[in-house]
């Protein structure tokens, strides 16, 4: 009898870095263990001085994704007692737009003395919305001249990308830009400290950097047209040698051994970003069906035959996702940050003290108490923008509203109007992506939220009138990690030849399904109508009074 063979998936989130090793033949989690980042999001000050962060910021220390490897890994094996040798491969995804300065050898120029107080020298996390004013200028001038590139990705690039990002180093902190001798995202550079070679992928340069497997990224010409010093940033600052999902993108080095455990020489598979890994371990591999990600915010994954321009897309890549298919991809900048916003800021106490006393967290108790209300009870509709909104308005200028609060309305009340919120913006991604020749059908889920909030995902069947099945594993994207690493071992090792052999082997759905409740989608659809009214009078400029204030509090904070 064979022995068994194993692959150990990270997934690098906001807050911290997951490591789940799993059995090959089935997908099986034998451990797992999750290392929080020490200096988590850095959207205050920088760690160990004084230097504030203007407004928007989201900062990331890349020293918190070594120790990732250097602990969640060697725990994994540990808690599993597998043998390191039986341990094929090894595959990651990462937050993105997530990227980072350094210098040729790929030390970050946030680690060097000389640049470690300037915030543009450090990484910057994927919700890092300060590149807004280059995003703007970058969506206006490639309109004016008439690049088509725009449509791909719904007529917008948003200021979480690669280039915005890029340019605002350029504007702000011009020492830094020529420093950098490679601009990076943080998936390609964990990839290089573990196998020693700079090899960037494909997925993230299609979706966060404007790049095509047909056109390749915009010519030079465009980038002068944005600044004449940032003409060859591609060829001096990035890499035009893009590698598939699945792509083997070496072996460990002996360092990088000595910091895991593992054997050197073991498998690493090209880097993947943390919605796209999760849909093949989501069984989803054909198109029609949706997987979102549910999570600090949410992804919408959904697959098609051919190319459809979608308005308010994050983007399409051609076998973005699996081979032989279009990867849609669309999202919501706040989902689970909402509801932890809620917590920490708007529940009494007597709810703490309540929660406390019976041995419950205070979300399970509100969850509870909001659960007992009926849709429209509450007489309350909300946007969920309080991040902003990544689809289909693409603005992260936008804001927040709660509507039809009164002195009666309670704790509860606010908490379901918030998540109704986000199945009303889910919905509002869907009902666009049907109406540009993208079927959904069914809707698959999974992330952390679906398996803690069983309220939140039945609200979202009953808003969107679709059955909602869920994801065999809570952990997702290191599962889909893991199933890559397996593939970049090959056949010969022990794994497989492609994501879609991994993915009728190792991914699973649970077998609990949530079908749409048929008086309460009634309801959804009047409250529905309600928050698309709300929606496109807030949102598509007939009344900017969100970005006015939002304008007059920087004023205000900057004169103080």
């Amino acid at each position: 009898m064979s022995k068994r063979k194993y692959a150990i998936g990270v997934d690098f989130g906001t807050e911290s870095g997951r490591a789940v090793l799993v059995d090959v033949a089935d997908g099986q989690e034998v451990a797992a263990a999750v290392h929080s980042y020490a200096n988590g999001v850095i959207d205050k000050k920088l760690p160990d001085t004084d230097i504030r962060l203007d407004p928007d910021f989201a900062l990331q220390d890349h020293n918190d994704y070594l120790e990732v490897f250097k602990r969640a890994i060697p725990a994994v094996l540990k808690e599993s007692g597998v043998a390191p040798e039986d341990v094929i491969g090894l595959g990651i995804d990462f937050t993105a737009c997530t990227m980072l300065p350094t210098k040729a050898d790929g030390t970050p120029l946030c680690f060097l003395s000389k640049w470690r107080e300037n915030p543009h020298a450090w990484v910057k996390l994927w919700k890092h919305h300060a590149a807004q004013p280059e995003a703007n200028k970058l969506n206006q001038i490639a309109g004016k001249l008439g690049y088509k590139f725009l449509d791909r990705y719904g007529g917008k690039i948003s200021s979480e990308w690669f280039f915005p990002k890029a340019w605002q180093i350029l504007d702000e902190a011009p020492e830094v830009y020529q420093a950098a001798d490679r601009l990076i995202e943080g998936a390609d550079w964990v990839i290089w400290q573990l196998t020693g070679q700079e090899k960037r992928n494909a997925c993230t340069a299609g979706y966060k950097a404007i790049w095509s497997k047909r056109e390749g990224f915009p010519p030079n010409d465009f980038f002068k047209a944005l600044d004449p010093r940032m003409e060859h940033i591609v060829d001096e600052k990035m890499s035009r040698t893009l590698y598939p999902l699945g792509a083997k993108a070496g072996g460990l080095t002996e360092e990088a051994a000595g910091w895991t455990g593992l054997k050197p020489d073991t498998a690493v598979a090209i880097a993947n970003v943390d919605a796209h890994v999760s849909v093949p371990a989501a069984t989803v591999t054909e198109p029609g069906r949706m997987v979102i990600i549910m999570g600090t915010s949410n992804c919408h994954m959904v697959m098609g035959t051919g190319e459809n321009i979608v308005p308010g897309m994050c983007g399409y890549v051609d076998e973005g996702i699996v081979p032989g298919l279009f990867g849609y991809e669309a999202g919501q900048s706040c989902v689970g940050d909402h509801f932890a916003w809620f917590l920490e800021n708007c529940v009494p106490g007597a709810y703490e003290q309540e929660a406390e006393k019976r041995g419950l967290s205070v979300h399970e108790l509100l969850e509870e108490k909001a659960a007992q209300l009926n849709p429209g009870e509450s007489g309350l509709v909300a946007l969920d923008w309080w991040n902003g909104n990544r689809s289909v308005l693409v603005d992260v200028d936008l804001t927040g509203m709660l509507l039809g609060a009164t002195l009666a309305t309670k704790p509860e009340e606010i908490y379901r109007a918030l998540i109704e919120a986000t199945a009303y913006g889910t919905h509002t991604i869907i009902e666009t992506f049907e109406a540009n020749g993208v079927p959904v059908n069914e809707i698959v889920a999974t992330g952390g939220l679906p398996n803690r909030n069983k309220l939140l995902v039945q609200i979202y069947a009953d808003v969107t009138g679709r059955p909602i099945r869920i994801a065999g594993s809570s952990q997702g994207g290191a599962l889909g990690s893991a199933m890559h690493g397996a593939v970049a071992a090959g056949q010969e090792a022990g794994g497989y030849n492609s994501i879609v052999e991994a993915s009728k082997q190792m991914a699973r759905l649970r077998d609990e399904a949530y079908e749409p409740i048929p008086e309460n989608k009634k309801i959804y659809d009047r409250l529905y109508a309600e928050y698309i009214t709300l929606h496109n009078y807030f949102g598509r400029g007939a009344n900017d009074v969100m970005k006015r204030l939002k304008r007059l509090k920087a004023e205000v904070r900057a004169g103080l």
